[in-house]
């Protein structure tokens, strides 16, 4: 009997404690819109992606070439000149595949690129949103703006003005979502 009380007590006094927590939440994407730097860094990646993704279709488009000519001659070439063609074809590829890789891969030069440009800015937000949180007594604070899903969300919970005001900035209503 004193164990079913001490059990009741326990998961009492656990569901009384979540409920309470104080929770909030942010849009990142909102907060992110309203820095200039930000934006300016976007842009400078997507140029950058663009400019490379030419760089490696142009190549593509010189193998799609090479091997339209390959196809042409075929028939004209010996075994030893086929193969030197074919061998020729299939460098190119490996070239703009390892080109491809460098650019676009995992820890490639877009994500340095992204790295280098937007985690600062990324740490002043972080480090805004914890400020709030820590004036405001909060115990966890959620981004609407990644894959967590709100069924509804009270707006007097979301904090993504007063982390844009944390920042120096003015909230813009019309960048919300």
């Amino acid at each position: 009997m004193k164990r079913i009380v001490f059990i009741v007590a326990f998961v009492v006094t656990s569901v009384s404690a979540a409920f309470a927590q104080r929770f909030a939440y942010v849009d990142s994407e909102y907060i992110l819109k309203h820095i200039p730097e930000y934006v300016a860094a976007q842009k400078q990646l997507d140029d950058l992606s663009t400019k490379w993704q030419e760089e490696v279709d142009k190549q593509y488009g010189e193998i799609e070439k090479l091997y339209q000519a390959y196809q042409n001659d075929q028939v004209l070439l010996n075994e030893d000149m086929r193969r030197r063609r074919e061998d020729e074809i299939v460098n190119k590829e490996k070239q703009v595949k390892e080109l491809q890789r460098q650019r676009f891969g995992f820890e490639g030069d877009l994500f340095k690129e992204r790295v280098r440009l937007i985690k600062p800015i990324e740490d002043r937000v972080a480090k805004a949103i914890q400020d709030v949180a820590t004036a405001q007594g909060l115990d966890l604070i959620l981004d609407r703006g990644t894959e967590v899903t709100f069924l509804y969300a009270n707006p007097a919970l979301d904090k993504s003005n007063e982390i844009i005001t944390k920042l120096g900035l003015k909230p813009n209503p019309s960048l919300a979502n």
